[in-house]
């Protein structure tokens, strides 16, 4: 079978979420960060024919580069990477128990704020939190407008880098904040959601991708003016 550019390019992401992976059988990809604050799933189009494990995906898509446009044979313990010339690598997988994998599915609570993330807004707050060493990006409302602050939650006097991404329909008052670090996701729109506790839920408005990323324990939600804790 061959493998898409695109789901090479899911492949590629989740390795900068957890360098191993567990592919089970079908058509679903899911990643877990070690430290679990950050889970994804994507459902691509091939449907793989068995589980396999990866050990170091950095070594496996490194692997695939010898070869342009490659044939993958999948067998119960290892898969033949093909190439065109008629050159092979057989491949081993890991064994499961020693990767890092989702044991189960993310049940998203109710959220309380929808919000839409554009690929423009979300390039331009990674850029500013580059330039300006910032590292904690808080999606946050006084009640009126939505503000994508970008900031160093450690320094009260540093830098900071602001951007106007909505109107606040319902008038709730909240900080949601987030690690920059922890949204390495694939480069897209987005579609965000928010519960009052712990978690965010991204979906990719283009692709079947979703990711859920825990929320920092200072985020707060307010709807009548009650603050509720994200811890």
């Amino acid at each position: 079978m061959k493998i898409s550019k695109e789901t090479f390019a899911v492949l590629k992401n989740f390795r900068d979420l957890n360098s191993n992976i567990l592919i089970n059988e079908g058509s679903t990809l899911k990643t877990l960060t070690p430290a679990k604050n950050v889970m994804a799933t994507a459902t691509v189009k091939e449907v793989f024919p068995v589980e396999f494990g990866i050990w170091d995906l950095t070594s496996f898509l490194g692997t695939t580069s010898l070869f342009d446009d490659p044939e993958f044979d999948f067998n119960e313990k290892y898969v033949n990477i093909i190439g065109g010339n008629g050159s092979t690598v057989k491949y081993f997988y890991s064994e499961p128990s020693l990767l890092t994998i989702p044991t189960k599915d993310v049940k998203m609570p109710e959220s309380v704020v929808d919000i839409e993330l554009t690929e423009v807004t979300f390039n331009d707050l990674k850029k500013a939190a580059a330039v300006l060493s910032l590292s904690d990006l808080s999606i946050c409302s006084d009640g009126s407008e939505i503000t994508a602050l970008i900031s160093d939650k450690k320094n009260n006097t540093s830098n900071t880098y602001s951007i106007e991404i909505g109107y606040n329909e319902t008038g709730s008052q909240f900080n949601f904040d987030f690690k920059i670090d922890n949204l390495r996701i694939i480069p897209g729109t987005y579609e965000v959601s928010f519960a009052e506790k712990i978690v965010s839920e991204f979906k990719n408005k283009n692709l079947d991708l979703t990711y859920w990323v825990a929320l920092e324990s200072n985020s707060s939600y307010s709807a009548t003016g009650t603050t509720i804790g994200a811890s």
